[in-house]
């Protein structure tokens, strides 16, 4: 289970700490769906009803695509791939020998990057999963229909049995596709956001092609939603809910997320998601960025460190390794390294996070640490989890509806009028 340590934050709250009676109201609110957006709260029992009713054919199609394909395109954008692509990059960042290459595209107009993808795609035998709770979002309906052309010059009659699609249930425009040529078809559900929803089909698909046992982070996930309704100020999504709710009311309108494992980057793409399309409306919201350390500590450390002070650092930290480096002796200390050696890499990492946290702190920036044992099944399921109860008790604590996102459609009518399209205006 996730742990939340809040006392690089202690200086910084008010003088009653954080409000766990209003937590308490918000997490009530949310259990008992009476809040607003309650109608988007079917996250809770998403993992058991998964495994109840749509894994064993999330499997059976992930084995057929591995079994016969060197890669996976998946298109879709916001939430339908950066849950998916977090958890890759987390827990496979080198795919294995008979792991296919997963490719994300339709996440962005880019002419470049679409080639730079087909280039790297070449001559491959590949499976398309495109995930759309509509099918009409311009980004991945226009990737779409150029793979399926694609798919169509490379297995001609063929084409048909390497799409997968992951859609409404009953509706919409890539629904009535894949009825009609007889795609495969997954559910986006109807009451799970896409912000919250990669512990369904949307992210369990492409995570299981990618080598990710996807039964062990629904079996973890189930426990750690079972854990984290505890009603009580131990609960860490309380702690951590709370107290950057306090924080916020003290002026601290950003949050930093970071982490010391490079491949945690992508996990905090989809944190960034969750909570900025969760929380910044209504004129309201703290803003969520991330950074990788210790690599930013060279281009942002100053800003953190010196900077308005408007930032609160929370700091994602794996309490073990999978891997133990021993720095190496040398007889010359030629580079001053000695004092070192003999260390495993993970424990000077350690030390390093706890030297920012001291440095950080002294330069007046909150520090919350939210600890997971082990870069792994479970703990990306933890992680996703905790994530996602702290995120909506946090949005009823600021009086927000934490499931909508009425700012989202801004720019695309905007978009669709420039473009010409038919009846936009």
């Amino acid at each position: 289970m996730v742990k939340v340590d809040l006392s690089g934050a202690a200086q910084f709250l008010t003088e009653a700490g954080p409000d766990y009676a209003l937590a308490e109201i918000a997490h009530k609110t949310l259990s008992d769906r009476t809040g607003l957006g309650k109608e988007f709260t079917g996250w809770l029992e998403l993992p058991q009803r998964i495994k109840d009713t749509e894994l064993p054919e999330i499997l059976k199609a992930a084995e057929l695509i591995r079994s016969r394909s060197k890669a996976l395109v998946v298109i879709g954008i916001g939430g339908s791939y950066l849950g998916a692509r977090g958890a890759i990059e987390l827990l496979k960042p080198i795919p294995g020998e008979n792991d296919p290459k997963v490719f994300f595209v339709g996440n962005g107009l880019s002419a470049d990057a679409l080639s730079d993808t087909l280039r790297q795609l070449g001559d491959m035998d590949f499976d398309v999963n495109v995930i759309s709770k509509s099918g009409t979002t311009l980004e991945p309906a226009a990737a779409f229909r150029i793979f399926r052309v694609l798919l169509e010059k490379k297995y001609g009659d063929k084409a048909n049995e390497h799409i997968f699609a992951t859609t409404d249930a009953h509706k919409g425009v890539l629904k009535g596709l894949a009825d009609e040529h007889g795609w495969p078809a997954f559910v986006v559900p109807d009451d799970v956001g896409g912000r919250f929803s990669v512990l369904s089909a949307v992210g369990l698909l492409p995570m299981a092609v990618a080598g990710i046992d996807v039964a062990k982070v629904i079996d973890a996930a189930i426990e750690e939603f079972k854990a984290l309704d505890l009603r009580s100020p131990e609960n860490p999504a309380w702690q951590y809910a709370a107290a950057r709710q306090c924080l916020y009311n003290k002026g601290y309108a950003v949050e930093i997320l970071g982490s010391y494992e490079p491949s945690f980057r992508f996990m905090a793409e989809w944190w960034k998601q969750l909570y900025g399309e969760s929380e910044g409306k209504d004129a309201k919201g703290i803003f969520p960025a991330s950074v990788e350390f210790t690599a930013d500590l060279h281009s942002m450390g100053q800003f953190i460190q010196s900077g308005p002070r408007i930032l609160m650092e929370s700091i994602v930290r794996f309490t073990h390794s999978r891997d133990s480096y021993v720095f190496p002796f040398e007889e010359a200390d030629s580079d001053g390294l000695n004092y070192i050696a003999g260390r495993d890499m993970a424990d000077v990492c350690k030390v390093a996070a706890d030297a920012v946290k001291e440095a950080h702190i002294s330069g007046g920036v909150p520090n919350m640490v939210i600890e997971v044992p082990r870069r792994d099944e479970e703990g990306f399921a933890s992680l996703v989890c905790f994530f996602e109860m702290a995120c909506a008790i946090s949005g009823y604590m600021s009086g927000v509806n934490p499931f909508n996102q009425p700012g989202v459609e801004a720019y695309k009518k905007n978009m669709f009028r420039m473009l010409g399209k038919p009846g936009a205006v």
